[in-house]
């Protein structure tokens, strides 16, 4: 969700900021981090936000991969920055890239750039420059991120293609319903129109749903699309999708693997952040706000315990954070002091499990959804035709 805020920062002034957070406590913590002073926040409107969102959003991931190809090529960052700017159409990313090459002209950082283009730079983006730029490996901290989008997007592309066949299975099966029942129904009560005291009761529900569909379809095409635009809206509806989250945490075997989800995304996060040179608490800070609510109150208990001199994997395990190969792999990185590589380890542990899961709950339910739609619509045929043989056996 996004919210505005204004608030002072430093010698600018007042400055206006849009910051994508979970409510306004986490966008408030976010401007309290980069050093604003809040003044107002409220959220976007989600209308607004979409259609901005899909009218003109700045592409990080394809300016990562060109900005790191013109730096290996020789150039500047300056220089960098102005080629992009100038090879951009007009929108949204040659306003921003010519922002930011202004802000290097004044003698700003790269990082501190970003820093004040908020609606195009993520803060995990901003971080991992500003650590880069202590460092001097600018190059480097470009090609962990790249590598580190590349990572969460082939997770997220197993999810989704897993969840399209089922989606078009219910389509197909929906359109089916809505034919029998809109049409093919209502021809059969036309021959069963004098048997109404003879039918069965559950085709004589059947028949006079199929006739009410059918007699007032415009009501109907109506209420399906209002249906349709009222699920739309609460799956982009952020306190529905927490509603909807928080049941699906409530089954043990879904709440399980999306705990390992966003642990997953956890520890990359974290392992890029180490690897880069931020502070361990710091670090924890930034990446708290890619987890799910459920799980955030616990991270920020862990963070406490690391401040206060905790072992980490004493306090990632104490407040449920790992599994057991977690644990151990957490408490070999302390003893190495590789603790960014254990990171990524870890989390490329996970999704390797959540991976099979899928493929396995993939196969298990995409033969069962088809049955089940089977036996629904085999269920309305034999409703449909059981008059008949009722019809036919006190005949014989």
């Amino acid at each position: 969700m996004k919210f505005q805020i204004k608030a002072l920062q430093g010698a600018e002034g007042i400055v206006s900021m849009v910051f994508d957070a979970t409510d306004a406590a986490d966008a408030a913590r976010q401007a309290k981090t980069r050093g604003l002073s809040v003044i107002s926040l409220r959220p976007q409107s989600l209308w607004n936000t979409r259609a901005t969102s899909r009218r003109a959003r700045f592409p990080l991931a394809l300016f990562n991969q060109e900005l790191l190809a013109l730096l290996g090529a020789g150039l500047t960052v300056v220089e960098a920055i102005e080629t992009l700017a100038e090879k951009q159409a007009p929108g949204m990313a040659h306003v921003v890239l010519g922002r930011l090459s202004e802000k290097l002209q004044q003698g700003c950082t790269l990082s501190q750039g970003m820093q004040s283009l908020p609606e195009a730079f993520a803060p995990l983006y901003v971080s991992t420059v500003r650590a880069s730029e202590r460092s001097g490996g600018l190059e480097d901290a470009l090609r962990r991120y790249g590598a580190y989008e590349l990572q969460l997007d082939v997770v997220r592309k197993k999810i989704i293609s897993a969840s399209i066949y089922p989606l078009l299975l219910v389509g197909a099966g929906s359109l089916v319903l809505l034919f029998l029942l809109g049409y093919v129904i209502p021809k059969f009560s036309l021959v069963y129109e004098e048997m109404q005291g003879n039918l069965p009761l559950a085709s004589l529900l059947l028949l006079q749903a199929g006739s009410f569909i059918h007699a007032h379809w415009l009501a109907a095409a109506l209420g399906g699309i209002a249906t349709l635009a009222i699920g739309i809206r609460a799956a982009v509806s952020m306190r529905a999708r927490r509603w909807f989250g928080g049941l699906l945490w409530r089954i043990p075997a879904v709440g399980s693997r999306m705990k390992l989800y966003h642990l997953a995304r956890f520890y990359r996060t974290l392992g890029m952040l180490l690897r880069g040179g931020t502070p361990v608490v710091t670090a924890i800070d930034m990446a708290t706000g890619l987890l799910s609510p459920v799980l955030q109150e616990d991270v920020m208990r862990a963070r406490q315990a690391i401040r206060e001199g905790r072992p980490i994997s004493q306090a990632m395990s104490d407040n449920g954070l790992t599994t057991p190969v977690a644990r151990r792999m957490l408490r070999v990185g302390e003893r190495s002091g590789q603790m960014d590589e254990m990171m990524d380890r870890i989390a490329a542990f996970l999704d390797e499990e959540i991976a099979r899961w899928v493929d396995w709950f993939t196969r298990l339910f995409e033969p069962l959804l088809m049955a089940f739609i089977g036996v629904v619509i085999g269920a309305i045929v034999v409703l449909m035709y059981l008059p008949v043989f009722e019809l036919a056996g006190s005949i014989g």
